[in-house]
């Protein structure tokens, strides 16, 4: 049976560094300037937890993070938001096994399958029978 593991964390959409203006001129070439809170600012972080091997299972936006980590659900009338709570889970360490991020003949197309290039354990050799009349 699978063994999981989780990362609840928030994420903010924010164009503000250069990386991630950068980013987006690539992302977006036809977006002169896109917005402040664009959902696709996000991307980087996300593709790097991905090239980890976290897989994003629930998103949400979320109103404001409190300083103690609480979350406000309603805070009144209409409101704005570019946070998100996220929650990534994965397969524990000791389970994966690792394959080339390209698939190339030979090599298994998915994690689980066991590549027929590793080698198999050899069985033991054949007992002599032993001679007679000893």
């Amino acid at each position: 049976m699978d063994e999981w593991e989780y990362l609840p964390t928030f994420i903010k959409a924010n164009v503000k560094s250069k990386d991630t203006k950068a980013f987006l001129k690539e992302q977006l070439p036809d977006v002169k300037k896109p917005p402040r809170y664009v959902a696709e600012s996000m991307m980087p972080e996300l593709d790097e937890l991905g090239s980890q091997g976290w897989e994003l299972v629930h998103m949400e936006p979320v109103a404001d993070v409190g300083k103690k980590g609480d979350v406000l659900f309603d805070g009144g009338g209409r409101q704005w938001s570019n946070t998100y709570f996220c929650v990534f889970k994965r397969c524990k360490a000791e389970q994966v096994e690792r394959v080339a991020p390209v698939y190339t003949p030979g090599t298994p197309a998915h994690p689980r399958q066991q590549s027929p290039s590793v080698a198999q354990p050899t069985p033991p050799a054949p007992q002599q029978p032993s001679q007679m009349g000893e």
